[in-house]
């Protein structure tokens, strides 16, 4: 019998889509190798490093180089300060200005290449058409501009423009994208790290956490809705919900709180397996 393939789709949510390495780190231990990865906003960014062949313990190793240590994301955020005080006072401060794309050359580590023709395995970042109001999967050209558009999370980045059209965060059209893998694939992995607001249900919440809470909710309609429609053969939700979009540098508590995840994909593996012996 010839080993089932497997592909994974990993779901947007910023800081808590750390968990996805995890789910690298699992398949590595396995020696499984997706045909396909797909991603959406953070899910993208991480799967451009699977794509690029990076194994889980080196994506976890740059990770906690640079997001774990205060000092080195000081360092490379001063990298991109602009050249003068007039050029950053010119149009005012506002929010969203972040250039999203800089940020990602940046911190990203060498062995993700520039192009997608470059990644040894195919890849699928969704990136939602402001103006299109539809999702769009990118599969070829430029990765940095892609990556950027996917993960351009309004308010905070820069929307970016790619192929002529303005796009921002492939996670609110499609938080888990895994359906563009389903033809390709015998096995289907997804991933949601999206999360959702945790409390004792009577805090009220702040301005900021009720905004990004109401994003996580319409978020999680749009997952349910596609679970009912189309479920993947394996759908993981890694307990993230007390950490929020912007907890990079809280790295290392994210990758220690959302390990069970690991044999969570293990077992599931497992009886996929012996699912497809039996048949």
């Amino acid at each position: 019998m010839t080993c089932p393939t497997v592909a994974v789709a990993f779901g947007g949510g910023g800081a808590r889509g750390l968990a996805h390495i995890h789910v690298v780190e699992t398949l590595d231990e396995l020696g499984l190798s997706p045909v396909r990865v797909a991603g959406a906003s953070i899910g993208a960014i991480v799967g451009a490093g699977m794509a690029a062949g990076m194994r889980g313990e080196d994506i976890r190793e740059h990770t906690l180089s640079t997001l774990g240590r205060k000092a080195v994301v000081a360092h490379r955020l001063w990298s991109l300060r602009p050249p003068s005080m007039r050029a950053a006072m010119g149009r005012g401060f506002r929010l969203g200005q972040f250039d999203l794309e800089r940020i990602l050359r940046a911190f990203l580590p060498a062995q993700v290449p520039g192009s997608f023709e470059a990644l040894p395995t195919p890849l699928h970042v969704s990136a939602t058409d402001y103006y299109g109001q539809r999702e769009v999967v990118l599969e070829a050209g430029d990765l940095f501009p892609a990556l950027a558009a996917s993960a351009a999370i309004p308010a905070l980045f820069m929307p970016v423009t790619v192929e002529g059209r303005i796009m921002i965060d492939g996670g609110i059209f499609n938080p888990v994208p895994y359906e563009h893998l389903m033809p390709h694939a015998d096995i289907v992995i997804g991933v949601d790290v999206v999360g959702a607001p945790e409390g004792d249900g009577t805090h009220v919440p702040n301005r900021v956490d009720s905004l990004f809470g109401a994003g996580q909710l319409m978020m999680q309609a749009a997952i349910s809705m596609k679970l009912r429609l189309q479920p993947p053969h394996i759908f993981l939700r890694p307990p993230v919900n007390r950490f929020r979009v912007l907890d990079f540098m809280k790295a290392r508590q994210i990758l220690a709180e959302t390990a069970v995840v690991k044999d969570e994909l293990k077992r599931a593996l497992d009886l996929e397996f012996e699912k497809r012996a039996r048949s």
